[in-house]
């Protein structure tokens, strides 16, 4: 038998405990990405509705099929930073027409959807998902271009923008703008580089310089309507290839390109009625303790994610602070690597490498579940060779050609992280929940350290060493350790794609399963490089 069994006991006191903790940490997540919801602020709302202009998130519920789900990217896009929650820029993967879409939208809310350097952060990963996944990129376009006081961050890179909406087309990934406002300068090659354009009558203005620039430039006297005006575009320059009456027009239009694209994915979605998880998703809340140093089993995460909570362990008896083994989700194959224990041995090691082969065997995508704190230290385990099998799951991992799925349940330190597919490994999608943290290794650690490090160097200078400033120092250290290893922190610089509610893994990873079978891929036969032995 291949089903899980739980060990898992609801009504107990370590579950009730773990469930609180969890369910503190989703709330303030939710509060912080209540920022992003609310745009530029009640002002600047109010003003954007008054005159009659839906706002983004309307933009993109009006575009995508009745009731099919959205998958938000990057939500947290500049937290901790000077600019705005959510980088001024909505992007996510949605189904129009039956067709899965990458889209992104101007948020004008928020300083009239200028670009800010955390908004060309987010499009370029809104893109390279895009792009990996062959899916056709909808823009749905209102800005007023680079925010200007900060254009020494956005100029330089900015043009890659242009680079891939072209590359995109030359891969025959189609691509739609549809211009409700203001594209103006650089922001006016977004619709020039496009496959298909809409515009809005009398709202859309795309320019490469406005009148005041104009003027500036040549002395010539122009008005907005004449210089870049959808009727202008759509009559005379060519630029628009349709004119829409208002919005909810242009939306209309846009759902009618998209219908006429022919556009099929590479693989067919999985037939049949899929079985669900076994066990209540609600209880993936009170597995992971609110202390990640507390061990967890990883399977009962898996039990609760897979269809039919049906795994198939992989070496179930060696390595085993590694769980690996074969399961399906949404009736899509995957391979499963999960840290059980936290550290990963020799023996881990090398049954990752192995495993990863295989499912380039395969063709089946593999799911990287997070909770280690890296590869293990010490005399013994050097001398053992854990460098050489460390760097032979971090070799199969990185020139395995399966796409990789990674989630961040708990604790995601040191090389661990690089081994289990962290964001420097390109999977293809990468979230995590808010029990996560990753940093070079954990703040206790780390600051534990540098403490040794300057005592010896005290030592080496015939010193005294401060105790009393070295219990400052490792105070302060870890304070800052332990909140740049947060989820929010580490989302707001897109190193995750989103926090996500662990409730929501299974539904999270059957999109991107489903997103991921668009574009075809095969597993490397072969081209791992050297293992050393």
């Amino acid at each position: 038998m291949t089903v899980l069994a739980s060990a898992l006991d609801p009504a107990s006191a370590e579950y009730a405990e773990h469930r609180e903790a969890m369910l503190g940490k989703l709330a303030e997540l939710d509060a912080e990405q209540a920022k992003a919801l609310e745009g530029g602020g009640e002002k600047y709302v109010a003003r954007h509705r008054k005159r009659g202009k839906l706002l983004v998130r309307e933009r993109i519920e009006l575009l995508l099929d009745p009731d099919t789900p959205f998958l938000e990217l990057s939500p947290l896009a500049a937290w901790g930073s000077d600019y705005p929650v959510g980088g001024s820029m909505v992007t996510g993967i949605g189904v129009v027409e039956g067709v899965e879409c990458l889209i992104t939208a101007n948020d004008p809310t928020v300083r009239g959807g200028a670009s800010n350097p955390w908004t060309l952060k987010k499009a370029f990963r809104a893109h390279e998902i895009g792009h990996a996944n062959r899916l056709p990129s909808i823009h749905l376009v209102e800005s007023g271009g680079a925010d200007l006081p900060s254009q020494k961050e956005i100029f330089i890179p900015g043009g890659a923008l242009f680079k891939h909406l072209t590359q995109s087309s030359a891969a025959g990934i189609p691509t739609v703008a549809v211009v409700f406002g203001n594209s103006t300068a650089g922001g006016a090659y977004v619709p020039g580089m496009s496959d298909h354009v809409i515009m809005v009558k009398e709202r859309a203005k795309v320019f490469l310089g406005g009148p005041p620039l104009v003027k500036m430039a040549t002395g010539e006297e122009s008005d907005d309507e004449s210089l870049g005006g959808a009727e202008m575009h759509a009559r005379t320059s060519g630029l628009a290839d349709y004119l829409a009456e208002d919005e909810r027009d242009a939306l209309r239009q846009t759902r009618r390109v998209v219908k006429r694209l022919n556009w099929r994915k590479a693989y067919a979605d999985p037939a049949g009625v899929v079985e669900p998880p076994k066990y209540d998703e609600d209880e993936l809340l009170g597995i992971v303790p609110g202390d990640l140093k507390v061990p967890f089993d990883p399977r009962e995460v898996i039990a609760r994610i897979v269809d039919g909570s049906d795994f198939d362990e992989f070496k179930p008896l060696y390595g085993p602070s590694l769980t690996t083994g074969w399961a399906s989700l949404h009736g899509y194959p995957v391979g499963i690597l999960a840290n059980a224990q936290g550290v990963l041995f020799s023996e881990e090691s090398q049954k990752a490498a192995q495993f990863i082969q295989l499912a380039n065997q395969r063709d089946i995508p593999l799911l990287f579940l997070h909770n280690t704190t890296g590869y293990m230290v010490g005399k013994e385990y050097e001398q053992g060779g854990i460098i050489k099998h460390g760097a032979m799951m971090i070799n199969a991992v990185s020139n395995s050609r399966v796409p990789h799925l990674s989630v961040l349940m708990g604790a995601s330190y040191g090389a661990g992280h690089y081994g289990m597919c962290g964001r420097a490994y390109d999977p293809r999608f990468l979230f995590a929940w808010p029990s996560a943290k990753s940093a070079v290794m954990g703040p206790q650690q780390l600051a534990g350290v540098l403490s040794i490090v300057a005592r010896a160097s005290a030592a080496a200078k015939g010193q005294p060493y401060d105790d009393d400033a070295d219990a400052g120092l490792r105070a302060m250290v870890e304070q800052q350790i332990e909140a740049e290893s947060l989820p929010m922190f580490l989302s707001g610089r897109l190193y995750d794609d989103g926090v996500i509610d662990p409730r929501d893994t299974r539904t999270v990873l059957g999109l991107c399963l489903s997103a991921i079978h668009t574009a075809p891929y095969e597993g490397a036969r072969g081209g791992f490089g050297v293992f050393r032995m």
